[in-house]
């Protein structure tokens, strides 16, 4: 007699059925910790905001002297707004150069951060960004162009230094032009400076509508994309369970022999 073949639902369970399994599993884990990390980065980056917020709206401090510039490490006086006398040294004037969108002033497009050295009455050197201007105003900046002689006062906000990357090009000595704000970098180039060099630098805010340096360019706004991106590896998490339901179903269905 022929032999007759029915289909029937046989479970499957070998070795690289559980394998697969595990795996599933694993990855589904992955996208829960991935989310739950995006949502701790949610948390930190707006406190990050509030932060500097409450910060940059303080009413400015005087800038402690160089004995105290422990205190500056770590960020913790970052966008702190800050009270500073002192004498500029225009001829240690570094151009830092920057493509600068969103400008809150007139100006815009490729430039340069005009950071020059500024000897406080108590002792060292702290680095001030007076401001952006576009590139073919450059050259007349590359030596500080006009400013106030002699002892001034001046108010800015503190910004952290800038880290230079892998890929950051080597300072450009020819033209007196660095890539990133840098105290260190730049008191390289700068010359001869009353040491310490402070490790952050000032931020001044805006001139005149119009003036160069164009001051007033701190960004206090931070991208926070991050409930989205929580959002997308929780959903990719709550995938994997459907995926194994149809993908165990389909292994169970095969021909057995009656």
């Amino acid at each position: 007699m022929a032999e007759r073949t029915t289909t029937a639902e046989t479970p499957v369970r070998g070795v690289s059925f559980w394998a697969f399994l595990v795996f599933m599993l694993l990855v589904m884990a992955l996208f829960v910790a991935l989310g739950t990390w995006q949502v701790e980065r949610l948390g930190e980056k707006e406190q990050l905001v509030a932060t500097v917020s409450a910060h940059f709206n303080e009413p400015p401090k005087p800038f402690p002297p160089a004995s105290e510039w422990q205190v500056l490490e770590g960020g913790t006086y970052d966008y702190r707004p800050v009270s500073l006398t002192g004498t500029y040294r225009p001829e240690g004037t570094v151009l830092v150069f920057t493509s600068l969108a969103n400008a809150k002033g007139k100006f815009s497009g490729p430039g340069y951060w005009v950071m020059t050295p500024f000897t406080l009455a108590t002792g060292g050197t702290v680095f001030v960004n007076r401001g952006f201007v576009p590139e073919a105003s450059g050259p007349g900046f590359s030596e500080g162009g006009s400013l106030e002689p002699g002892l001034i006062s001046i108010a800015g906000v503190v910004r952290s230094a800038e880290v230079p990357g892998s890929f950051t090009p080597a300072p450009d000595t020819t033209r007196h032009v660095e890539w990133v704000r840098d105290p260190q970098r730049l008191a390289n180039m700068a010359g001869e400076l009353p040491q310490p060099v402070a490790p952050v630098y000032i931020d001044l805010p805006a001139g005149p509508e119009g003036a160069l340096p164009q001051g007033g360019e701190t960004v206090i706004e931070f991208p926070n994309n991050h409930l989205g991106y929580a959002m997308t590896w929780y959903g990719f998490a709550l995938l994997v369970p459907f995926l194994l339901f149809f993908w165990v179903r389909r292994q169970r269905v095969r021909p057995a022999k009656a």
